[in-house]
């Protein structure tokens, strides 16, 4: 499976085992766990806080559309 990534190019197995291996020896084993699960965190978020704004879009558009303009008839005081 190869990913690509406009930034990085063509990005397979062999580079992601390297970066593994380059994050593991940064952080250690111990720290992995609690980084994959900030990130997992983190990107729930991001999810949630899209899922919103997206809603909230439509469902502005939702009204505009389905809002019948209203004709305001003036009252005279004579």
């Amino acid at each position: 499976m190869t990913t690509y990534f406009a930034f990085l190019g063509s990005f397979g197995g062999q580079e992601m085992l390297i970066v593994f291996l380059i994050v593991l020896l940064l952080f250690g084993a111990k720290k992995l766990p609690q980084l994959a699960r900030g990130i997992g965190k983190s990107m729930g978020e991001f999810k949630r806080a899209r899922d919103d704004f997206e809603h909230e879009i439509t469902r502005a558009e939702h009204e505009e559309t389905t809002k019948s303009p209203k004709v305001e008839k003036k009252e005279e005081n004579a």
